[in-house]
């Protein structure tokens, strides 16, 4: 049974099989993709396109490659085969698919076997899928077969298993943008059977099929790699599926090993070894996940997890991160939305004692994965502690030479003080005074001169306040366990005030930080006004006097600058003359006039410095834009006007006035004919200058918005004949194709009859003099379509024809100022219509008018065609 992967399709109503269906819309591509040849790919194709025609569809036989198999010939019975073309190839005359007679026959379906085939060369494209796409472009849906060895992707890797190279290739995308695969699946051992029985090869080739290529081994593995190809694509429909229907729950559908990482030194580790357990199962996705607190303030280095993100990757996996308090349910979330069947923890590394006081996130993970295997993986940094926090805290020098002066001062002026008051002060007040001045400590200087402190104070208390004193001996057991909980509070304390000091400061540098970036980002948005802010900013962010963008005068020679922009008095001039000079480019630095900045706030001045000059060039473009844009408009206006004064007002002006001239010249007597010759050419030159004043009227209206539409039912039939009877000249070239029971259509008959005039003389004025321009008309549901076909170089910017003044690059003299399909366009729209351009197969161009059914209804229900174009 074949396995179906992508959208379903309906494709058999018979009311879109139809020659009036307009092909703008993209065709509809099935593949029947076959592990091997001779697993039955063509004859599915065939009997799928019987199937199609018993029900009613327009089916043909593009190309169907038989290679003289009995079963296939007798599947093309009853199926209309279209005759291939003939092409010499080096003397030897090959038969190709015919895609002008497809294209020209215009069927609903198309069947095309071997899409990977290569044309001979004088093909019109070098591969069978170009043509495949030049059909679906057409609106034609098309069957196609290929074989999983012809897959781009793959081509190496069938190479390596059968030690045959194929040549000819079809880009993976291609086939993925197919509506519908089908796998044409067959056991190894079923197909060397149809092979032995001469359904594949002639039986002079059977011995060696079977010996080489069709191998049980090669067939096994090409089989497994067009089911994994296939599932791929699969796995889009399935996601796709699991979306539209909020289905959140892990399916485990194919194995996905979550790692998660913290930034340690064990990430390597736990990587390598989720890289081992995903490649145990053959098409499993190896994920890594980082997460973040949401505070921003404590993590990894960002150099760990790059370098961890490169070893992910280097193993064919993905890296992630998410942001969350809650580190085992953020990890747990993204294990779910991925579909994860299996999570890779590290053991911790906290130390075994830690764990009495909670499980941690390991446990945690493991009590609510569910139905998600967990693994953990112990490193050599398990049980080892997460390590002590680096000495200062992160806190400036001066803050901790503040911290210890400020313990040494309390401690030396409290303790006399205290034992001058021995008798009036308890021994329990001594230790809170002693625990305020280790608390008023770390907040100065963090939390090793508090431990100091503490440490201090606890001697201090015991020498000078614990009886006995001026010994470090203790009388009462009450006074021992009173100093021993003062240290370890003093201790506790201090860290937490120090940990609650940093992340104040840190949070408010962060908040600094993104208000900083925030404004950065505001300041680009507004344009070429964001330079003068942007160095103001960097001005009052950074305290400095002044802010100046310099750029090197001269490449060569001595070195001078030039002030692109500047902020605040006594801008620098140079950077010899700055403070701090942060380089932009090789040509572009910034300077700052100022105080000295500390290392931590280079990092956001690098990043206002890159975006400075971008704010530059942005100032840069919009000075070029406004001072061409004038220039253009100009330019094309001046153009368009000289080109229609110049040649399409003047030549017809001229020939009246060369008539009228000849006629009232009193030294020549005209004959009757000549009078009649010069009036009609007289008249005639008039005319064409009406033509063109009324075009030029008709589209400043449009422009305007004020040209007055009058619907109402209108037989299309009777416009066309109007429309013709004023092409007297040219009324022979003219083949009308629209049936008189069309129904009508809802439109201005004024204007309809317009459009269809100068879309007719638009195509006979192009088209080659031997041949006919085609005017046909028919109907689909509640549309009726006009369309004038023509034969003459087609049009190969079809948006830009409709712009106004646009002519073809050789449009012969007197061809018109290029208003024609401008107006078409304006017009049809305003009865609510719809023009397009397409490509007349064969070559040409093919105008088509859509307008809406008078009564929204076809007459019956049926569908009324012209005939196709």
């Amino acid at each position: 049974m074949p396995v179906t992967a992508g959208k379903p399709t309906s494709r058999e109503t018979t009311s879109r099989e139809t020659t009036s269906r307009a092909i703008t819309s993209r065709g509809m591509l099935r593949v029947y993709l076959g592990a091997a040849p001779g697993v039955g790919k063509t004859y599915a194709m065939l009997e799928e396109g019987a199937r199609k025609r018993a029900r009613g569809g327009d089916v043909v036989v593009a190309l169907a490659e038989t290679y003289e198999r009995p079963h296939t010939i007798d599947r093309l019975a009853g199926l209309e085969v279209l005759p291939r073309r003939a092409i010499s190839d080096r003397g030897d005359a090959s038969r190709e698919m015919d895609v002008d007679a497809v294209l020209a026959r215009a069927p609903r379906l198309a069947l095309v076997d071997e899409l990977a085939h290569t044309n001979v060369p004088g093909s019109r494209n070098d591969k069978r899928w170009q043509d495949v796409e030049e059909l679906l472009a057409a609106g034609i849906d098309v069957i196609s077969t290929v074989n999983v060895q012809h897959l781009e992707s793959l081509n190496d890797v069938v190479r390596r298993i059968t030690d045959v190279t194929e040549q000819e290739t079809v880009p993976d995308a291609v086939v993925r943008a197919a509506d519908q695969i089908e796998l044409v699946d067959m056991t190894p051992e079923a197909l060397r059977r149809r092979m032995a029985h001469g359904n594949i090869y002639p039986p002079e080739r059977i011995d060696a099929a079977l010996g080489n290529y069709f191998r049980p081994g090669n067939l096994t593995a090409l089989r497994e790699l067009a089911l994994l190809w296939l599932a791929d694509r699969v796995e889009e429909g399935l996601q796709r599926y699991r979306g539209e229907h909020d289905i959140t729950g892990p399916w485990e559908t194919r194995e996905r090993i979550v790692v998660a990482l913290t930034g340690g030194a064990e990430g390597d580790a736990l990587i390598r070894r989720a890289g081992r357990i995903a490649a145990r199962s053959v098409g499993a996705d190896l994920l890594a996940v980082h997460v973040s607190r949401s505070d921003g303030l404590s993590g990894p280095g960002v150099a760990a997890l790059v370098s961890q993100r490169l070893l992910v990757e280097s193993l064919g996996g993905t890296y992630h991160s998410v942001v969350g308090d809650n580190i085992p349910q953020a990890l747990l979330d993204f294990a779910r939305s991925v579909d994860a069947t299996q999570i890779v923890l590290g053991v911790s590394r906290r130390r075994p004692w830690s764990a009495a006081l909670g499980g941690g996130t390991s446990a945690t993970v493991i009590r609510g994965s569910g139905p998600i295997d967990v693994h953990m993986v112990t490193h050599e940094f398990a049980g080892r502690g997460l390590g002590l926090p680096r000495l200062g805290g992160g806190l400036t020098r001066t803050r901790q030479a503040t911290g210890w002066a400020f313990a040494a001062i309390v401690l030396a002026a409290m303790t006399p003080a205290l034992a001058a008051g021995r008798s009036q002060v308890s021994f329990a007040s001594d230790l809170c005074l002693y625990l305020l001045a280790v608390i008023l400590t770390s907040l100065l200087g963090g939390f090793y001169p508090a431990l100091v402190c503490a440490f201090a104070g606890t001697l201090l208390l015991n020498y000078y306040f614990a009886p006995p004193i001026h010994t470090l001996n203790i009388a009462s057991r009450n006074n021992i366990l009173a100093l021993i909980i003062f240290l370890l509070v003093a201790a506790l304390v201090s860290r937490a005030v120090d940990l609650a000091a940093r992340r104040s400061a840190l949070a408010a540098r962060a908040a600094a930080e993104a208000e900083t970036m925030s404004t950065l980002a505001g300041s680009l948005l507004r344009g070429a006004d964001a330079l003068p802010a942007l160095l103001q900013r960097v001005e009052e962010t950074f305290g400095m006097r002044s802010v100046s963008l310099l750029r090197r005068a001269s490449r060569t020679g001595p070195v001078g600058w030039d002030v692109l922009a500047r902020t605040g008095p006594e801008a620098a001039r140079s950077p010899a003359e700055g403070d701090c000079v942060v380089d932009i480019d090789a040509e572009q630095v910034l300077v700052l006039c100022g105080p000295a900045l500390p290392a931590e706030d280079h990092r956001v001045l690098t990043a206002f410095a890159a975006q400075v000059a971008v704010a530059y060039r942005q100032r840069e473009l919009a000075e070029v834009a406004r001072t061409v844009q004038p220039l253009a408009e100009s330019e094309r206006a001046r153009t368009a006007l000289l080109n229609a004064v110049s040649h399409d007002l003047r030549t017809p002006i001229a020939s009246a006035k060369a008539a009228v001239s000849s006629l009232r010249a009193p030294d020549v007597a005209w004959s009757e004919a000549d009078r009649r010759e010069l009036l009609g050419s007289a008249d005639a030159a008039l005319d064409r200058l009406t033509d063109l004043v009324t075009n030029l009227l008709d589209l400043s209206r449009l422009q305007a918005g004020v040209l007055p539409v009058l619907p109402g039912p209108v037989g299309l039939d009777d416009v066309v004949a109007h429309a013709l009877g004023h092409l007297t000249a040219s009324a022979g070239r003219v083949v009308v194709d629209v049936p008189s029971e069309l129904p009508e259509v809802e439109a201005d008959a004024g204007l309809l009859e317009r459009v269809v005039a100068n879309l007719v003389q638009n195509a006979l004025r192009y088209a080659p003099a031997q041949t006919p321009v085609r005017v046909t008309g028919s109907a689909f549901a509640d549309r009726v379509e006009l369309r004038v076909v023509d034969r003459g170089p087609g049009i190969q910017l079809p948006e830009a024809a409709f712009a106004a003044f646009q002519r073809l690059d050789d449009a012969p003299s007197g061809a018109g100022v290029g208003l024609g399909l401008a107006i078409v366009r304006g017009f049809v729209e305003a009865m609510g219509g719809q023009v397009e351009i397409e490509q007349t197969p064969g070559g040409g161009a093919t105008l088509v008018v859509s307008l809406r059914t008078a009564a929204g209804l076809l007459r019956g229900g049926r569908v009324i065609s012209g005939g196709p174009a």
